[in-house]
């Protein structure tokens, strides 16, 4: 079984209720006391500057193999029924280090790059309008379940070539991957529920790829479908391994950041009125969001070697958490960086990470930000969070992401 035995000690109280609800203090403390530290409740060593943070996904020492984590600690029999979500997640460029990173990364690029994503700027535009369309009668929105959810989802499906009607079960399904890579520790529930998860994804596309080898289309399964019969680029297990990733990656953290950054703007009015005043800020705002509420926390390593990193050598296996959102909050980069500003220029964030690793999804994430935020200025002006709201987190270590944003819609007309 895994989980944190009785004894082990948090004194940076990052297990605590009170950092799920408000991380930034805690990284703060971490900044000025122990910037690179072993966390007992982690059983890892925690990052946290922005240089040290920076250098780290650089760093080819430090590896992403590490999908054996998830089932660490489990008994035998356990580990065996696990074989088919490791053999999934095993297959996820995102655990994987060149050159078998390289190959995988490259297939999937071609449908994110920049110029691919401005293209579907039009078709986000549409999609925006047309789920705030469905509350143009109503006074208020439920702005997680009824937008932020929705628009992602919806535009990974349409890239992925997916019928619509179906975005309910894989967003569940997503959640259920969520819990697994987004704790410090999973528990047994969270990694069985994410092995139940991906044997449904796969059972999902297994049939849709099918189709695609008989009826090919313009879609990416079925880019992927002949990168597998095409010269042996990718196996039967990468493409549905690529499947679950890119649905999973393709909507999780754009689901946080639309949450996350109208509920920081709404907090902050006066940076609200400054957009509605300069909309040609929102590119630039859209970083300043992701650098002060970064959807994704943290991300893992392990040392491949021996090796040293802002001044503490970790050895051969240890486990490295390269702290994105206290790296985001680090003074020493930052000016006043716990202060939102729309105007900011540094915007050297490290919320897609940095080097082979950054985050391919990372144009199309900006584009469905600032789409969202451009409607929502122009149709909602005087949009608030609703009174007696509070805000619900989701109990997730990893991704930051609110359970529920209610607000009230006071349209311009």
């Amino acid at each position: 079984m895994m989980g944190m035995p009785m004894e082990v000690t948090d004194p940076y109280g990052l297990l605590s209720p009170e950092r799920r609800q408000n991380p930034y203090p805690f990284y703060a403390r971490l900044l000025r006391e122990a910037p690179v530290h072993f966390s007992e409740p982690w059983g890892a060593w925690v990052v946290t500057r922005h240089a040290d943070v920076n250098a780290g996904f650089r760093d080819m020492r430090l590896s992403s193999v590490r999908t054996g984590m998830f089932s660490q600690g489990m008994s035998e029999e356990v580990v065996r029924k696990l074989a088919p979500m490791n053999r999934n997640m095993a297959s996820w460029l995102l655990f994987h280090d060149a050159p078998s990173h390289t190959r995988l990364r490259s297939l999937i690029n071609k449908a994110f790059t920049p110029r691919m994503v401005e293209a579907l700027r039009p078709r986000i535009q549409a999609l925006v309008e047309e789920l705030l369309d469905a509350r143009r009668s109503k006074e208020q929105m439920e702005v997680i379940s009824e937008l932020a959810n929705s628009l992602p989802v919806i535009v990974i499906g349409e890239m992925l070539g997916l019928p619509r009607e179906d975005r309910y079960r894989l967003k569940q399904w997503s959640d259920k991957l969520a819990s697994l890579i987004g704790t410090g520790r999973p528990t047994l529930a969270e990694v069985e529920g994410a092995l139940g998860a991906i044997l449904e994804f796969e059972d999902y596309f297994r049939p849709l790829l099918a189709q695609r080898r008989t009826q090919p289309g313009s879609d990416l399964l079925s880019a992927l479908v002949q990168a597998e019969e095409h010269g042996n680029l990718l196996s039967e297990q990468e493409v549905l391994s690529t499947c679950t990733l890119v649905l999973f990656a393709g909507h999780e953290t754009t689901t946080n950041l639309i949450g996350n950054g109208l509920l920081a703007l709404l907090r902050h009015p006066e940076q609200w009125e400054l957009l509605r005043g300069a909309p040609e800020l929102l590119p630039d705002a859209v970083e300043e969001l992701l650098r002060y509420d970064s959807p994704v926390q943290f991300t893992n390593r392990v040392a491949a070697v021996d090796l040293e990193l802002g001044g503490h050598t970790f050895r051969k296996g240890d486990r490295v958490m390269l702290m994105i959102a206290a790296a985001n909050r680090d003074p020493v980069q930052f000016s006043n960086p716990d202060r939102l500003d729309v105007r900011r220029k540094e915007l050297r964030h490290q919320s897609f990470g940095m080097g082979p690793h950054y985050c391919v999804g990372a144009a199309l994430a900006r584009v469905e930000a600032q789409e969202t935020f451009a409607a929502l200025l122009r149709r909602f002006p005087r949009i608030q969070v609703a009174p007696g709201a509070v805000p619900e987190w989701a109990d997730n270590v990893g991704f930051r992401g609110l359970l529920s944003l209610p607000v009230v819609l006071d349209p311009a007309t």
